[in-house]
């Protein structure tokens, strides 16, 4: 198959491109040219600006592709032009969107179906996916949770290891015991390569992550574990968050709240089962890329860390 991604320089493009070159498809990527394309064989580049939809229509319109893959779409306008242009010329148009659409609800963990949050900071990707569903377009949803692994440009597990390989106390809010979710993006990408050529899933949408939940203090713990510590070797300490006025500033790489989905449909409809366990997964992260890229050597502003410790 000839198969285009948006984007494809960064995290779970590098990945995608991977697996799909392996399997022997065609790849060509979408993007600005800010960044090196992956130097695998066979991987072509088409450079432009995706949100100018007059740029993207002379870049586009006369190449053909049997599959999309659009991974970073945020906002309706940014798909929209994109799918005008393929409609009725692709075997499958494949969305990245995000658990974060779902409403808060008393019952988890999220199932594909449940109701949206209308405020969302998200809501773009929830609007995108109502238009592909109406549009006609052999689309598939993909919704993961947090997302981690190397090349991961969110601070998300590295803050963690930040404070423990500097024997740093872990601030996490509330009580410890907030119900998450995170998935590899090596899985992530092997679900998105298992949705093209499954008629099954032209018209679905999928929650992807880890097949287990964590709570905060498990995660804290794990990410220890991961480093090669044991889990009492660096102290975490709760905070009320509402005591404290961070501004723009991040505390924590989370939302404070239980957030978890399920990903039974995927497992059945797409014949996908997640490689990699949390301790796995974030031991791959650690050896790979924060020891690999020297994080652990630079500084880091533990200034937000300071005035909840002083106050705890």
């Amino acid at each position: 198959m000839r198969i285009l991604v948006m984007g494809g320089t960064r995290f779970i493009g590098v990945y995608l491109t991977q697996l799909l070159v392996e399997q022997g498809h065609e790849v060509v990527l979408f993007n600005r040219g800010n960044r090196p394309v992956p130097s695998l064989q066979g991987v072509g580049q088409i450079i432009g600006d995706r949100t100018d939809a007059v740029q993207l229509k002379a870049k586009l319109s006369q190449e053909n592709f049997d599959v999309v893959f659009d991974n970073n779409g945020r906002e309706l306008t940014d798909t929209q032009p994109l799918a005008e242009i393929f409609q009725g010329r692709v075997q499958h148009f494949v969305y990245m969107s995000s658990a974060g659409v779902y409403l808060k609800s008393d019952q988890l963990p999220h199932v594909e179906g449940d109701a949206v949050d209308p405020k969302s900071r998200h809501l773009g990707k929830q609007e995108t996916e109502t238009f592909l569903s109406q549009s006609g377009l052999p689309f598939t949803s993909i919704r993961p949770t947090y997302i981690y692994g190397p090349l991961n440009y969110n601070d998300l597990e590295s803050w963690f290891f930040d404070r423990i390989v500097r024997d740093r106390p872990i601030p996490v809010p509330g009580n410890g015991l907030h119900i998450t979710q995170l998935g590899h993006v090596k899985d992530l990408a092997k679900a998105m390569v298992q949705v093209i050529g499954n008629s099954q899933a032209v018209g679905q949408i999928y929650n992807i992550s880890g097949d287990r939940f964590v709570t905060f203090d498990g995660l804290a713990r794990a990410c220890l574990q991961a480093a090669g510590k044991s889990p009492d070797a660096v102290k975490i300490v709760h905070y009320d968050a509402k005591q404290f006025d961070f501004g723009k500033r991040k505390a924590f790489p989370m939302r404070v709240q239980h957030f978890f989905a399920s990903v039974q449909k995927a497992t059945t409809e797409l014949g996908w089962q997640p490689e990699y366990d949390l301790i796995s997964g974030l031991t791959d992260s650690f050896i790979n890329d924060y020891l690999a890229t020297g994080r652990d050597k630079i500084e880091i502003d533990f200034s937000v860390d300071e005035e909840i410790l002083k106050s705890a």
